[in-house]
């Protein structure tokens, strides 16, 4: 009977880190449009020219949706890994706006982890009555993505002013926690990469990214009003950070 109920949790556990991670994407579509609505005001261009911009926000949404209902939902979540990472080179080549090289780091490496989060999903991982076997190598390139972005963290704890100055203002301990925070998420990196203690480097994370979430991101009045990012994109820095969430607490239940 204990047995049982352990396993309906983790289920349940399981089927959280899907929900966020697949309706993550229907608020980026929503962030980034009001994101682009308040450039437009300033008369400002979106990173996307205007037509190919529509048709990328509707690949999202049919994505999302499909993977939402459970739909082919390794095909789209394929999909969905592709259309990020399609959409993210055309920002980026499209060169309509400056970022600081800090924001380019704390940006594209969600990014990569919200990809590496899709390509988990799209291997198998999370499906509570699995009907064929999951993709090992699929996993494992969603695995490495995470890892890229925890080595990304690691070095803004040591190289970006603004990151560090973020987390002093809440970390009790002042330099010496920050320097064992940024070893802990240097050696969750090198798991993600080995592929060696998933599951437990998974639990970890899943505990370590909400405290992220709400203490450091969620400091509006210092990334907006301090540091000049832009509140629509900080708020999609947001959802992709929750989205990261949702795939660490799959591979933390089925990993």
């Amino acid at each position: 009977m204990a047995v049982s109920g352990r396993k309906r949790l983790l289920q349940l556990v399981t089927r959280f880190g899907v929900l966020l991670l697949t309706r993550c994407p229907f608020w980026f579509c929503f962030s980034q449009l009001m994101l682009y609505a308040e450039r437009a005001e300033a008369k400002r261009k979106p990173d996307i020219a205007v037509p190919y911009l529509y048709v990328d926000l509707a690949v999202a949404v049919v994505c999302a949706s499909f993977m939402s209902f459970g739909v082919k939902r390794r095909w789209f979540a394929l999909g969905s890994s592709l259309q990020l990472a399609i959409s993210t080179y055309a920002g980026h080549m499209g060169g309509h706006v400056y970022y600081g090289d800090w924001l380019k780091v704390r940006m594209y490496s969600r990014i990569i982890a919200v990809i590496g989060g899709f390509l988990v999903l799209a291997s198998g991982a999370g499906e509570i009555y699995r009907q064929k076997p999951r993709s090992r190598s699929l996993q494992s390139t969603g695995q490495v993505f995470l890892g890229i972005y925890l080595i990304c963290v690691a070095y803004t704890l040591q190289h970006s002013k603004e990151d560090r100055l973020a987390y002093l203002d809440f970390i009790p301990g002042g330099e010496p926690a920050l320097q064992i925070l940024f070893v802990l998420y240097g050696v969750l990196a090198l798991s993600f990469l080995s592929g060696y203690y998933i599951r437990s480097t998974s639990q970890v994370l899943a505990v370590l990214l909400p405290f992220s979430l709400l203490l450091i991101d969620g400091n509006l009045g210092y990334w907006h009003s301090s540091r000049k990012v832009e509140f629509w994109n900080q708020m999609r820095l947001i959802g992709q950070n929750v989205g990261i969430f949702g795939a660490v607490v799959i591979l933390a239940t089925d990993g």
